[in-house]
């Protein structure tokens, strides 16, 4: 439309209605003479906007979408901390469980044993020390700790005290190369020397080199004069293989320790020997022989029905 005259009368003019129709609705309230004008308008322009409103929504739905994901995200975080302190408590609960087990045993060992034993934790396994294989304990003087104390856990001969601070203390494994233990066969009594060999078995030097000894005999600690490094009884390891005697004064065998070296815990410094001599009393129960199954064949004279049972061999003849 041109701008003239009569156009811009015409606009005024609209405005001018416009305005009236709008203090007229107001002011009419619920009874609004123009609400039936309004209905039919609706019902004309409605399906226009729910087109608009349908192009429109998918950028507010994704909107919320950003917003909604982010709140996701944030309890998904919260979740996976939440699964990540009860996984910790979990393990936290399996590892107590484990050092009550490891404990329940050592215990069992000095009760046997007669054995009075500190309670003492690794804290440090071999750097500290060179290249020999030890450990630290959080022990030391200010517990009583000595040097020359016989070290054990529930599994048997760890190791023997060698340095000793006012609250750690050193502990010379079992297995190191420069370890060196006086042992006495099981029911036999043959004494030998036991010696470590790293991450091999233990190497024994028996006395008598004609003793009568079997892969599977087990061995326990001889002890020392004035129980001084070493209390008698303690379980040291099972003959894992015997070298022929050939004449030789003494026997060489070697020995499955019954301590893990690599895994150690919980052990106990016994700072005061038993009254006498525990002997064999500490060593495990004996495993029980596994029944080896036996097979019965019976063979069917020819002509006769086989027996219900028989095999497809019997069934044959």
């Amino acid at each position: 439309m041109r701008d003239t005259r009569e156009s811009r009368l015409l606009l005024v003019l609209l405005i001018a209605i416009a305005f009236a129709l709008i203090t007229v609705d107001i002011r009419g309230g619920e009874d609004s003479p123009v609400d039936g004008a309004r209905s039919a308008a609706a019902a004309v322009f409605g399906p226009i906007e729910d087109g608009v409103s349908a192009g429109v929504n998918p950028v507010g739905n994704a909107v919320a979408a950003i917003r909604d994901s982010g709140e996701r995200h944030d309890r998904l975080a919260q979740l996976e901390q939440e699964n990540a302190a009860l996984k910790a408590k979990l393990g936290s609960d399996d590892r107590d469980r484990s050092r009550l087990r490891q404990l329940d045993k050592m215990l069992k060992i000095a009760g046997q044993g007669q054995y009075g034993i500190k309670g003492a934790e690794v804290i440090a396994i071999g750097a500290a020390q060179g290249f020999s294989w030890t450990i630290t304990i959080d022990v030391g003087a200010g517990d009583g700790i000595k040097r020359d104390m016989t070290v054990l856990n529930g599994d048997g001969l760890v190791g023997r005290v060698t340095t000793v601070g006012p609250n750690t203390a050193t502990v010379l494994l079992a297995n190191d190369p420069d370890f060196t233990v006086g042992t006495r066969m099981e029911s036999t009594d043959e004494l030998g020397f036991a010696s470590g060999q790293g991450d091999r078995p233990l190497r024994v030097e028996l006395l008598n080199g004609k003793a009568e000894v079997k892969k599977g005999d087990r061995l326990v600690t001889f002890g020392s004069q004035a129980d001084k490094p070493f209390v008698p009884g303690v379980p040291v390891g099972v003959v894992s293989r015997v070298d022929p005697s050939g004449g030789n004064l003494t026997r060489t065998l070697y020995v499955a320790p019954y301590v893990g070296f690599s895994k150690l815990d919980i052990v106990g410094v016994v700072v005061q020997a038993p009254e006498k001599d525990p002997r064999d009393t500490v060593l495990p129960a004996k495993p029980k022989p596994t029944p080896t199954p036996t097979v019965t064949v019976t063979v069917t004279p020819s002509g006769e029905p086989p027996v219900d049972g028989q095999n497809q061999y019997e069934q044959e003849q």
